[in-house]
């Protein structure tokens, strides 16, 4: 449908761009957000670095693991060390922080609007920032959810109490054995319900957001929207996208404006190019600008 062909250069300045967008924003009668993990990088919840350091350096020493993400695929040696692991991801990316900044501000841009959220990130920041539960799409899981490992059934279920106790009587990089959690209908280990392979649980809660997701953009494929795209890399661009391209240039009354910082992320194809405002720049900045 699209040329390979991606325009990423523009002659607006970058105050031109926030002019416009604010236009956009302000024009709009809905506005779909599609989050990618640039958002949460821009908001101070980084995988690397300080923060890294800060919350796993024994780990680091132990096993040469350089940044939170892939810690993650890690076989280390127990149950214990593993969960020991887990527990702090979880809690410092999921429960630990209670609405940044960045997701602050983007909720005052669009919390008047008909608004919908559509986000690959599995942090829970939307709904920590005031985001409305019902008016979001978690389409790659969340740290928050366990599920059996099987899976033998499917059902998700919330795992912060145990992940505070692992978290506070975890002792030279193990937790308690007890505290290992089962699935409670085959007794296999339960595991993070993200979406890494085929064992990822699609639980009747992620089918009733899909379908709310579905129903927000029919009824907005020929009315004025803004298809806001933030901090969305290449991985896996056929989640928000490609969709929100292909929903561009079928809808002339549409908008599509991305925001993301290098690598030449923030383009838009050519056929859609009138209608796009292409943004290379830090989110943070860029909704400081928007809320000045």
């Amino acid at each position: 449908m699209f040329s390979e062909i991606l325009t990423t250069k523009s002659t607006e300045n970058f105050s031109h761009k926030i002019d416009r967008l604010k236009k956009e924003l302000k024009a709009a009668d809905a506005v779909l957000i599609g989050a990618g993990a640039g958002l949460s990088t821009a908001a101070g919840l980084t995988y690397s670095g300080e923060r890294f350091r800060k919350y796993f350096s024994d780990f680091a020493a132990k096993y040469g693991i350089r940044d939170m993400y892939s810690g993650g695929f890690y076989p280390f040696d127990s149950m214990e060390e593993y969960w020991a692991w887990w527990s702090r991801h979880i809690w410092y990316n999921r429960y630990q922080p209670e609405g940044t900044e960045v997701y602050r501000m983007l909720y005052d841009l669009v919390k008047e609007k008909d608004y919908f959220v559509l986000t690959t990130n599995v942090d829970h920041q939307f709904q920590l920032a005031g985001f409305d539960r019902k008016r979001m799409f978690y389409t790659q899981g969340d740290y928050g959810l366990w599920q059996c490992s099987g899976p033998c059934h499917r059902k998700t279920y919330d795992n912060k109490e145990t992940v505070k106790q692992m978290l506070e009587k975890q002792k030279d990089m193990k937790v308690p054995r007890e505290l290992i959690p089962h699935c409670p209908v085959c007794g296999r280990p339960m595991s993070m319900n993200l979406r890494c392979d085929d064992t990822f649980v699609q639980d009747n809660g992620w089918y009733e957001a899909g379908q709310r997701y579905s129903d927000f953009v029919c009824r907005h494929e020929k009315l004025p929207i803004l298809y806001l795209e933030l901090g969305v890399g290449a991985n896996t661009p056929v989640i928000i996208k490609f969709p929100f391209w292909k929903a561009t240039a079928q809808n002339e009354k549409a908008v599509y404006a991305c925001i993301n910082y290098g690598d030449r992320e923030a383009s838009c194809p050519k056929e859609i190019e009138k209608q796009s405002i292409c943004i290379d720049e830090d989110i943070k900045k860029v909704l400081l600008a928007l809320v000045e």
